[in-house]
């Protein structure tokens, strides 16, 4: 039995995921190369401000934190699978902050879409919280409006990897992903 083209494509399907773990610039360079996730976009969400800007993020004022959203297939990475890597490219036990970044809008925040989400977050909350030696503060809250942040953030890192923030802040959880993470990379 053959399946033709049309039939696999129909049966592929696709989900959400939005982490926020500190500035978007290192998370998604991270999520960019896992094998299964086919976009990731840098954005704000859990905010009250429509439509804000990265200068109003930087505020502090608007609620919202730097996140980034994960189209991936869950035939080929598992939900699961994409909080581990989270979880480990950033600190979860610092309240609103991350290395010098420091603000509500640099917060541990994992916004789940759905029920069945929400139940595995909270898993690999409680098994992470037997890794770290501090308690995690990782707000876990339904999935609210996602802002796509300007064109200039996205795909930062690839953009600019000689910039300095990229150099010294992304290029390490990067490289960490890279070793820990070796057989979910994108070959």
């Amino acid at each position: 039995m053959s399946l033709d083209r049309e039939n696999v494509m129909n049966t592929t399907s696709t989900e959400f995921a939005t982490l926020g773990g500190g500035c978007f610039w290192c998370t998604e360079a991270v999520f960019q190369q896992i094998r299964g996730v086919s976009k990731v976009e840098s954005g704000y969400a859990g905010g009250s401000v429509h439509q804000p800007s990265y200068e109003q993020i930087c505020t502090g004022k608007t609620g919202h934190a730097e996140v980034v959203r994960l189209t991936f297939d869950p035939a080929v990475v598992s939900y699961h699978d994409l909080l581990q890597i989270f979880f480990t490219i950033h600190d979860p036990t610092t309240l609103n902050r991350q290395g010098n970044d420091a603000g509500t809008q640099y917060r541990s925040v994992i916004f789940f879409h759905d029920e069945q989400q929400q139940a595995i977050a909270r898993q690999v909350v409680a098994d992470m919280a037997k890794v770290w030696d501090d308690p995690i503060v990782t707000e876990i809250s339904p999935a609210p409006m996602f802002y796509l942040a300007e064109a200039y953030h996205q795909n930062y890192y690839r953009q600019n990897p000689q910039q300095g923030y990229c150099s010294f802040v992304v290029a390490p959880k990067v490289a960490k992903a890279r070793k820990l993470f070796a057989s979910k990379l994108i070959a």
